[in-house]
């Protein structure tokens, strides 16, 4: 699960890359990048199941968390990792985010220089509002795990059948269809619940694993060829707005069972503690950096189209990197905008 874990999140940094570059029209467009519409395949490949995949593992890990805990530690240890960082860190480092948010759109001479700071700050949740969720998920749990206590429905939703697994597709397909905030599109309360709950009650299960494992091959030429179907039906459309029609969770649902299942043949393999803290670090941080660094290359830089999106990766990447090694060193900061406590 570490593993998976490391390589989504590598993935959401190389998404935003492409996203801020997109030929589709998406909001927080950078600009014609001087390549072809070629580039924005791997967005309509990436959106459905990305965020999916990384609430359910998050689902399977707070339950092996609650586990070695009670629930009033895992709470106090969400609440530092997960809701300080969303809220007050936006104050500390996030508003750089969201300054240049309002830069890039042209509203920055347009406020009060009284409130562009308050404004930025509470402009720049970006990606942030994955563990905002993630938090409001864990209070979640802790009441059905106080309402549950002997851990019934648990026990119960570990003996799932394959072709019942097969069948959530139409449960998830029913919670898209609630809980979607109108503006902000990423708040997706109902389809990323039941992502996290299923993680939690059904694939933290060693059975569902090693079943998943078993087909994982027949699961991954499935979402292969979904990913096909799906990148030639919304091909130049607007796809933030897919995830409720039952093709695209249908996609979604086939990839994430690839996914789990090939990752437990493929990578059931130790990972550093490093990595996988490293790993969160780089999600928390990169918004701003990749935000600075695309439109740097773009405004100041006439760069071929490839030389853009390479840039921008390993720019992303790298100074990322650098800025979790210095925080992770700073006390206050480290709390602040990583969640991390000195041990």
């Amino acid at each position: 699960m570490d593993n998976l874990r490391c390589m989504t999140v590598g993935l959401v940094l190389v998404y935003h890359v492409f996203f801020l570059y997109n030929h589709i029209g998406l909001p927080g467009a950078m600009g014609d990048t001087g390549g072809g519409r070629l580039f924005d395949v791997f967005l309509y490949v990436v959106y459905p199941w990305c965020m999916f995949v990384l609430f359910l593992i998050a689902g399977m890990c707070a339950r092996y968390s609650l586990k070695k805990r009670s629930s009033r530690e895992f709470l106090k240890e969400r609440a530092t990792k997960l809701l300080i960082p969303s809220t007050i860190g936006l104050f500390v480092y996030h508003w750089i985010g969201g300054y240049l948010n309002i830069k890039i759109g042209g509203g920055a001479d347009s406020i009060p220089a009284a409130l562009l700071y308050p404004i930025s700050a509470l402009s720049g949740t970006g990606p942030l509002w994955f563990i905002q969720m993630l938090f409001l998920f864990s209070v979640l749990v802790v009441l059905l795990r106080s309402v549950d206590r002997n851990d019934r429905l648990w026990r119960w939703c570990g003996k799932c059948s394959f072709p019942v697994l097969l069948f959530l597709v139409v449960p998830i397909w029913g919670a898209a269809q609630i809980g979607n905030l109108p503006v902000l599109i990423m708040y997706r309360f109902g389809i990323y619940a039941s992502a996290f709950l299923i993680g939690y009650l059904i694939f933290s299960h060693e059975r569902i694993q090693a079943l998943l494992e078993r087909f994982h091959l027949p699961l991954l030429a499935a979402s292969i060829l979904l990913a096909a179907l799906y990148t030639l039906c919304y091909f130049g459309e607007n796809y933030l707005f897919s995830l409720q029609d039952f093709f695209t969770n249908a996609y979604l649902w086939s990839a994430t069972l690839a996914i789990l299942g090939c990752g437990r043949a493929f990578l059931n393999r130790k990972v550093s503690s490093y990595l996988s803290q490293a790993s969160f670090g780089l999600y928390i941080l990169h918004y701003p950096v990749v935000l600075s660094v695309c439109y740097a290359l773009i405004r100041f830089f006439r760069l071929p189209p490839l030389a853009n999106y390479a840039g921008a990766l390993i720019l992303e990447f790298s100074i990322s990197f650098a800025l979790w090694e210095l925080f992770r060193r700073i006390p206050v900061v480290r709390s602040l905008v990583l969640g991390m406590r000195r041990k």
